[in-house]
């Protein structure tokens, strides 16, 4: 510990003392309000400093962690070793035209706000996800017949060689909740969006209708990660795991939604041991009952308790 003390010291010389927060757990900074403890995690207001933030922990072969707002994600009970870099302070917003470019820590309701200000269409799916931008284009998030690869024009990123990209649309590789980024480690800067002129009164009433589609249908009452489980081809999760009867199904305060059976939610009291626990508890249900394997969309990183 005493090792990572020291490296919070430098990591000060070059974020400021009032970004780097020490032994900081991990349930105060993701939706399911679980995980054990980082050990240190920064907080960057510059691009500039996530820069150099990530080529020290390269440089000293330290393991660092990127997330945005955390509502994918979900962090074992251990904590994470290492540091964490979140980037939520990066989140400026600026429209040019058709173009909307925003940092990889601007909240997607944000930037559909500002779609809607300056009557742009196209973005409308994203109103209701609750995601960072940078972690929408690293999973290719999507919704009601709406996702990334659709919008995007290009990405500013930083390679593993600590060199800043741009990459072109065409080679993001963007994919069913995967892309370049993902399988190769870069950490994503910015994202340009290429939109197009439309109606404020129309872009602003299909915002309502997904809106209110997302809060009849979700069970956004309670702390989770959205949708448990990626779409396994030729089926549609929420229902498999509905005919089975796995609706309100708990292990410890982890359960499986009354209201959407794709969610895995947090009661109140849950650890991250009882969420692993529930799916794998319905994995192995619909792998017996239908022989479909159902893979997490929710990214789980970190140690369990030893």
């Amino acid at each position: 510990m005493n090792y990572f003390k020291n490296c919070a010291l430098e990591l000060k010389s070059l974020v400021g003392e009032n970004n780097i927060l020490l032994n900081e757990p991990m349930k105060n900074h993701i939706y399911f309000k679980v995980g054990g403890p980082a050990d240190i995690m920064v907080i960057p207001d510059t691009i500039e400093k996530v820069i150099s933030v990530v080529n020290y922990c390269r440089d000293k072969d330290i393991p660092y962690f990127i997330i945005g707002n955390g509502s994918n994600l979900l962090v074992k009970d251990g904590g994470l070793r290492g540091v964490v870099i979140k980037l939520t302070e990066l989140k400026d917003i600026t429209v040019e035209g058709e173009i909307i470019t925003a940092q990889c820590g601007a909240e997607l309701k944000n930037v559909s706000k500002a779609a809607l200000d300056n009557y742009l269409t196209g973005f409308e799916f994203a109103c209701g996800i609750p995601g960072s931008i940078g972690g929408a284009i690293f999973m290719n998030a999507g919704a009601y017949d709406g996702e990334m690869s659709y919008v995007t024009d290009k990405v500013v990123v930083l390679d593993n060689d600590g060199k800043i990209l741009e990459v072109q649309r065409d080679d993001l590789e963007l994919g069913y909740r995967t892309s370049v980024i993902m399988k190769k480690g870069y950490v994503v800067l910015s994202v340009i969006l290429k939109l197009k002129k439309g109606e404020h009164v129309t872009i602003d009433s299909r915002i309502k209708d997904l809106t209110k589609k997302r809060e009849d249908r979700q069970p956004l009452e309670y702390p989770s990660a959205g949708s448990t489980f990626k779409r396994p081809e030729g089926y549609f999760t929420g229902k498999l795991i509905q005919d089975l009867g796995l609706k309100g199904t708990s292990i410890g305060g982890a359960a499986v939604s009354e209201k959407h059976a794709g969610f895995i939610i947090n009661k109140g009291n849950a650890t991250a041991k009882d969420i692993l626990d529930l799916i794998e508890h319905v994995q192995k249900t619909v792998k017996e009952s239908y022989g479909v394997d159902l893979h997490p969309e929710v990214r789980i990183i970190g140690e369990d308790l030893s």
